[in-house]
């Protein structure tokens, strides 16, 4: 295991692989710096780590790369998304700033005020934690297009059953398994190896949608593809936060045969008797 900086691990894979699994929200730690500004006791920031934290995801990913034939590269955030959200945008674009949740949340899940406006402190958390990740993935992505002429961004993440307040599209179906997608950079045949992979589980865009690709190959370079990957909590864990189920190895095998397809570079599918 290779830690490149505060808060970005990177775990290298087979130099032939495209892929990179990519967990930014299965982190819990909260330096000190960053603790004493949340407006929090410690039980009503453990409830909230409980709830928003992709419990369990970086145990996933690092089961599917030990299944898989060609191993992935990994990357996983070990700082809790409660102290930088490193998906965000960092600007306008990002919608979540509508209820207190951009890069820096001011507000927890029930739309509850967790932290002061303070510029000085924003900026500090996003030069320590945010621009260190960005830069470790585009230099990632950028390392296997070299490599391989290709990267398949692998966004790994997990969602509760029951929706919380703070989520601006709480009232569409919650699967077993989400797969966000972008127009750009997501071709058919990676949502059809999705479908192969996780079966009838699968719903494209809901309740959470999108993918992260570096702003550097954001909507211009279509040798960048992703896609995000939201597995619904209940179907690997003891909600919230408990000991993983019989669930967790079937979904870890799943991951793994998403991760082969792509490494292989397989673009025809067919699911079902229908062509993906």
């Amino acid at each position: 295991m290779c830690v490149m900086h505060t808060g970005v691990v990177l775990v290298p894979g087979d130099p032939h692989s495209p892929v990179l699994l990519h967990v930014p929200h299965a982190g819990t730690e909260i330096p000190d710096w960053a603790r004493e500004h949340l407006l929090l006791d410690d039980a009503e920031l453990a409830a909230e780590l409980a709830a928003l934290t992709d419990h369990r995801t970086d145990e996933l990913a690092a089961a599917a790369a030990d299944a898989a034939r060609v191993r992935p590269h990994l990357l996983v955030n070990p700082i809790s998304r409660f102290v930088v959200d490193v998906e965000r945008f960092p600007d306008e674009r990002e919608e979540m700033a509508a209820v207190g949740m951009a890069a820096v949340y001011t507000h927890g899940t029930r739309r509850q005020r967790i932290r002061a406006d303070d510029p000085e402190h924003h900026a500090a958390l996003r030069a320590a934690f945010y621009t260190p990740w960005a830069e470790a993935v585009r230099a990632a992505v950028e390392d296997r297009l070299a490599a391989t002429g290709r990267a398949v961004l692998i966004d790994v993440h997990s969602y509760p059953s029951r929706s919380l307040p703070y989520e601006l599209h709480a009232n569409g179906p919650r699967p077993p398994v989400c797969v966000g997608t972008d127009a750009f950079h997501t071709p058919p045949h990676l949502v059809a190896a999705a479908r192969a992979a996780f079966g009838m589980d699968v719903r494209l865009d809901t309740p959470f949608s999108g993918v992260y690709v570096p702003l550097a190959h954001w909507h211009r370079d279509h040798r960048v593809t992703a896609l995000m990957i939201e597995i619904r909590r209940d179907g690997y864990l003891v909600e919230p936060a408990g000991p993983p189920t019989d669930g967790f190895a079937a979904l870890a095998g799943a991951l793994a045969h998403l991760v082969d397809t792509l490494s292989a570079g397989i673009t025809d599918f067919v699911v079902g008797g229908v062509p993906g």
